[in-house]
C-alpha cells in the first residue's frame, strides 16, 4: 500500500510522488548477464549510427585517427550524465524530464524548452540515408543527386518500416533491446571480422592512438588544406598556441555530438531504466505496444522508498547494476562502435571511385565502393559491396526507429504525467493511445520533411548533430539541479559526479558556441 510523500516543489502541478516498496535487485552474476544487460546495449544500439557509420569515417579519412580524442571526451562525459539519468529513474520510476517539470516556473515552461531542444528530432536524416543504401543495391552502384525519384520513395518505405516492430511485443522496451542487441552483433561483428582480416596494422594504431591524442587540433597547411597538429606541443615547442582552422568546424562539432549519443537521446536511458524494472521503475510500469501490451500499465507519478537501511542497502545493488550497464557495456560498446566503422574508411576510402560532387552518398557508401575496388576476386568483392550496404542498413534503419519511439515516448510520458486532464481521465492501460497517437503524427511529419531534404542527406546529419550539442549542455545543468534538489541527501551524486556532469555541460555547450561564432554569426551577417 503506497502513501503519497511531500515534494521540495510545493509551487508545481505535477502530484507528488507517492511510497512503495524498493524490491530485492539480483545479485550481478556473468553466468547471468541477461538480467542486468538491457538500457546500455540499447542506447549503444541507437548510438551506432550517425556518429559511427557517418562522421567518424569522414573525419578519420580527412585527418587520420588525430582527432578521435574528441570521441574519447564525448563519450566519457556521457557516462557521468547517463549515471545520473539512471540516479532519477531508479528512485522515483519517472523519466528525467518529468523531473524536470516539477521544478519551477512549471511544467509548461518546460515543455516550450522540450519543443525547442528537441527540434533536432524533426529531421529524419537517417531513414534518407538507409534508403540510399537499397536505392546502391538496387541499382549496383552509389546514388547520385540525379537518383531523388528512387532515394525519396524508399525512404519513405523505410520510415514505415522502422514502426512495425515498435506495434508488437508486450513492452516497447522489450522491442527495441530485441532489436539493438542484433544491430550491435551485427554491425560491430562484421566491422570486426573485417578489421582484424583486411585492415593493415598502421591504421589500426592510428585509430586506436588517437583517441587519447589529447589537444591535437586542425590547422591551415598553408596550401588551402589542413593538418593535425598538437596544441600544448607547439606551445612547449614555440611559446604559441596554434591557429586552430575552422574550415571544418560544422563536420567536427556533428562529430562530437554523434560520439556515444548526444541530445535528448541520452536522456532518454531514464526511461529505459524505469521500462527495465530497475529500482522503483518495477514499481511504476511502462509504455505497453499495441499488440500484446493489454496487461502493461504505467503509473502517472513515479514512487519513491523510505530512506531505511534495508532499502538504502538494496539501492546499492541497483545502483551497481547503472555503473555496470554503462562502464562496462555502454562505454566500451560505444568506444568499438566509433573505432572500427573508422578503421575500414581509412583502409578502404582510397580504392574508392566516387568523386566529391556525388553529395548524396553517405561516406558509409564510399567506404563500401572502395571495398568493392579494393582489389579482391570479383565475386569477393561484391559479396562484400553487398555486406557493407546491408551492415551499413542496419545501422541506420534502426537508428531510425529508435529516433521515432525516443520522440514519441518523451511526450507521451510528458504529456501523461504533466496534464491533468489525462491524469484524471486515463486509466493506467490506456498510456499507449498517447504514444501511438504522437507516434502517427511524428511519422506523417517526417514524411514531408524527407522530400524537402531528400536531395541533402548530409545537411540534415550535420543540423541534427550540432543542434544535440545545444540540447545535451542545456540539460546537463538542469539533470544536476534535480538530482540534487529532489533526490534525498543519502543518494545524490557526489562532488567528482557533479564535476563529470557539469564538464558535459560546459564541453558541448562550448562546441555550440564555436558553431555558431565562426558558421552561423558569419553566414547571418552576411545575408543582412
Amino acid at each position: 500500500m503506497s502513501t503519497t510523500v511531500n515534494h521540495p516543489e510545493p509551487a508545481n502541478r505535477i502530484p507528488p510522488w507517492t511510497t512503495a516498496e524498493l524490491p530485492e535487485p539480483e545479485p550481478i552474476r556473468w553466468r547471468r548477464w541477461t538480467s542486468f544487460i538491457g538500457p546500455g546495449i540499447v542506447m549503444m544500439g541507437i548510438q551506432i549510427g550517425g556518429g559511427e557509420w557517418l562522421l567518424g569515417p569522414s573525419v578519420t579519412a580527412k585527418y587520420g585517427g588525430g582527432l578521435m580524442w574528441l570521441a574519447t571526451v564525448a563519450i566519457i562525459l556521457q557516462v557521468f550524465y547517463n549515471v545520473e539519468c539512471g540516479r532519477y529513474a531508479l528512485y522515483c520510476g519517472e523519466p528525467v524530464f518529468t523531473g524536470f517539470m516539477r521544478c519551477r516556473p512549471g511544467p509548461m515552461f518546460w515543455v516550450g524548452l522540450m519543443i525547442l531542444l528537441n527540434s533536432s528530432a524533426l529531421v529524419p536524416g537517417l531513414s534518407t540515408h538507409g534508403a540510399a543504401m537499397i536505392a546502391s543495391l538496387y541499382l549496383g552502384r552509389p546514388p547520385t543527386l540525379d537518383d531523388r525519384w528512387l532515394i525519396t520513395p524508399l525512404a519513405y518505405a523505410c520510415l514505415f518500416g522502422v514502426v512495425v516492430p515498435v506495434l508488437v511485443g508486450r513492452k516497447v522496451y522489450n522491442v527495441l533491446q530485441a532489436v539493438m542487441t542484433a544491430k550491435v552483433f551485427v554491425v560491430l561483428g562484421f566491422c570486426l571480422i573485417l578489421g582484424l582480416t583486411c585492415v593493415s596494422p598502421e591504421n589500426w594504431w592510428n585509430v586506436f592512438s588517437g583517441f587519447v591524442k589529447f589537444g591535437n587540433v586542425p590547422v591551415s597547411d598553408g596550401h588551402g588544406g589542413e593538418v593535425v597538429a598538437n596544441a600544448f606541443a607547439q606551445k612547449w615547442q614555440t611559446g604559441q598556441w596554434p591557429v586552430i582552422s575552422t574550415a571544418s568546424i560544422v563536420m567536427l562539432g556533428a562529430f562530437a555530438g554523434y560520439a556515444g549519443g548526444g541530445g535528448l537521446a541520452n536522456s532518454t536511458y531514464s526511461n529505459f531504466v524505469r521500462d527495465k524494472g530497475w529500482g522503483m521503475g518495477s514499481q511504476v510500469g511502462a509504455i505497453p505496444s499495441a499488440i500484446g501490451g493489454h496487461d502493461i500499465t504505467l503509473s502517472h507519478v513515479g514512487k519513491v522508498f523510505e530512506l531505511t537501511a534495508d532499502n538504502l542497502r538494496r539501492w546499492k545493488g541497483w545502483w551497481r547494476y547503472i555503473l555496470t550497464d554503462q562502464i562496462i557495456v555502454w562505454m566500451p560498446g560505444c568506444f568499438m562502435g566509433m573505432a572500427l566503422p573508422a578503421l575500414l574508411s581509412m583502409q578502404f576510402v582510397q580504392y574508392s571511385t566516387i568523386t566529391p560532387e556525388q553529395t548524396a552518398v553517405a561516406q558509409a557508401i564510399i567506404t563500401a565502393d572502395g571495398l568493392r575496388n579494393a582489389g579482391f576476386a570479383s565475386m569477393i568483392a561484391q559479396i562484400l559491396w553487398i555486406v557493407a550496404l546491408f551492415t551499413g542498413l542496419m545501422v541506420m534503419l534502426p537508428s531510425q526507429m529508435s529516433i521515432v519511439d525516443d520522440f514519441s515516448r518523451r511526450w507521451t510520458d510528458s504529456i501523461w504525467t504533466a496534464s491533468r486532464r489525462v491524469r484524471s481521465g486515463m486509466k493506467p492501460n490506456q498510456v499507449k493511445y498517447i504514444y501511438y497517437g504522437i507516434l502517427s503524427v511524428y511519422v506523417t511529419w517526417s514524411f514531408i520533411f524527407a522530400w524537402c531534404f531528400s536531395n541533402a542527406p548530409k545537411l540534415m546529419t550535420d543540423f541534427i548533430a550540432n543542434f544535440n550539442n545545444l540540447a545535451l549542455g542545456v540539460t546537463s545543468f538542469q539533470l544536476l539541479w534535480i538530482n540534487l534538489r529532489l533526490l534525498p541527501a543519502p543518494i545524490r551524486p557526489r562532488w567528482y559526479q557533479v564535476a563529470g556532469v557539469f564538464a558535459c555541460g560546459f564541453f558541448y555547450l562550448g562546441l555550440t558556441t564555436l558553431v555558431f561564432v565562426y558558421k552561423l554569426w558569419p553566414m547571418l551577417v552576411q545575408n543582412l
